[in-house]
């Protein structure tokens, strides 16, 4: 009874994680992700057939290109040093929490190590830091939506 005890309450944790992981890929708009803990390692993927693999990702890079091409040419912008980019996947957010204001706007002083956005990942909010300091020129995402690693998210010189 012991075992079975430990089976089924093993089953729903296993459940919950597979779960969370399955809303961080619709929430991301990841093809699959995977975890490994201790003894136990899960994949999820999306079912996705051969012919229609490129699909999903068209409509994560669809809102990146009209944003870039607003903000100047796309990698050069990403190659620039006062640029700084997303150091993971998730959702960018300007504010420390609904309601409140931005961390930063265009024209704002930065020193470096202040927290000018914040990138949501796996349900955990990441500080973004200024990677120096100086004057914030272009900010390239809009609050709440979703980075890939190595998108460009403003512009400080």
């Amino acid at each position: 009874m012991t075992d079975k005890k430990k089976a089924d309450k093993s089953s729903s944790i296993d459940e919950e994680l597979i779960r969370n992981l399955a809303d961080l890929l619709n929430e991301t708009g990841l093809t699959e992700i995977e975890i490994e803990r201790q003894d136990l390692r899960v994949r999820v993927a999306r079912g996705v057939a051969a012919a229609s693999q490129p699909a999903p990702v068209t409509p994560i890079m669809a809102p990146v290109s009209p944003r870039q091409s607003s903000s100047g040419s796309d990698s050069p912008l990403a190659n620039q040093s006062g640029t700084l980019t997303s150091p993971m996947v998730g959702t960018v957010y300007r504010a420390p929490e609904p309601g409140a204001a931005n961390f930063v706007e265009v024209g704002a002083n930065v020193s470096e190590g202040q927290t000018v956005m914040i990138v949501e990942a796996m349900k955990t909010m990441n500080h973004i830091p200024s990677p120096r300091s100086g004057t914030v020129t272009q900010i390239l995402v809009e609050d709440g939506q979703p980075v890939e690693f190595g998108e460009p998210l403003l512009v400080i010189e």
